[in-house]
């Protein structure tokens, strides 16, 4: 009896013990089967914004840029902007070349990012830009203004994207026609217009230059009204414009 007692005994625990470990294994089972599904739908998530990045992107190389996150946002404050898509045959050479001088002079030279334009910018900590016209142009068409590490990651990823899908002169093209020139003129168009009542083709380049000069503070400096220091600004980058005629830096994107 005792036997059979110790035997019925062992086989309970037995039981109970093989039971017990199904239940462990079946709980890692669970959790690796959930583990998976997350990976697996941040995976497809990502895959989905790369491709609508990369869509976007295409899209904007070949049809014009209809509005901004930050065109809206001034639109609302402002109550309306003054913006006029034109395509860069009808934008003055005067100031495609002031542009480029006055922002991003290498500009026909790299591939999205001016690397020594970023070390002097570091050196100097910070307090001076080191964004590209290809950057800035990412920031103006496809991201927001204001100063975010995410921003600044999305801009670094869609630079070299951009870059490899456009051409130089479209680049040039996009951003000439969604940089701010004045609060709430958007594009050389409407700059040309407001400030000097000429069609953008037919800005001289003490116009152009005058724009340029603007460009970093377009909501504190005016190019109709310059201060002395916008004066100055806009004379030296006129001297920069015929810089990089004379040395060619301008084979990019000019006619």
């Amino acid at each position: 009896m005792a036997r059979r007692s110790d035997t019925k005994g062992a086989l309970k625990s037995a039981i109970r013990g093989g039971t017990r470990s199904r239940r462990r294994t079946r709980q890692p089972s669970r959790l690796r089967r959930l583990a998976q599904g997350v990976r697996r739908w941040l995976t497809r998530g990502a895959a989905t914004i790369v491709l609508a990045t990369v869509v976007w992107v295409l899209a904007y190389g070949v049809v014009p840029v209809p509005t901004t996150a930050y065109m809206i946002g001034e639109s609302r404050r402002l109550g309306a902007v003054e913006h006029d898509w034109v395509p860069i045959d009808r934008i003055s050479m005067n100031l495609q070349r002031a542009v480029v001088a006055a922002e991003d002079a290498n500009f026909c030279l790299h591939w999205g990012f001016d690397m020594e334009a970023i070390r002097i910018a570091i050196a100097d900590g910070a307090q001076r830009g080191g964004s590209t016209i290809s950057q800035q142009t990412v920031k103006n068409a496809f991201l927001w203004h204001g100063r975010s590490w995410l921003r600044k990651a999305m801009e670094a990823a869609i630079t070299p994207v951009m870059e490899l899908l456009w051409s130089k002169s479209r680049v040039l093209e996009v951003y000439l026609n969604v940089a701010e020139f004045g609060e709430g003129v958007f594009g050389a168009e409407a700059a040309a217009r407001h400030h000097f009542g000429v069609a953008a083709a037919d800005l001289s380049m003490r116009q152009a230059a005058l724009l340029a000069a603007v460009l970093p503070d377009p909501q504190g400096r005016v190019a109709s009204a310059p201060s002395g220091f916008v004066d100055r600004r806009a004379r030296s980058i006129a001297d920069g414009a015929a810089t990089i005629t004379a040395d060619g830096r301008d084979d990019c994107f000019a006619n």
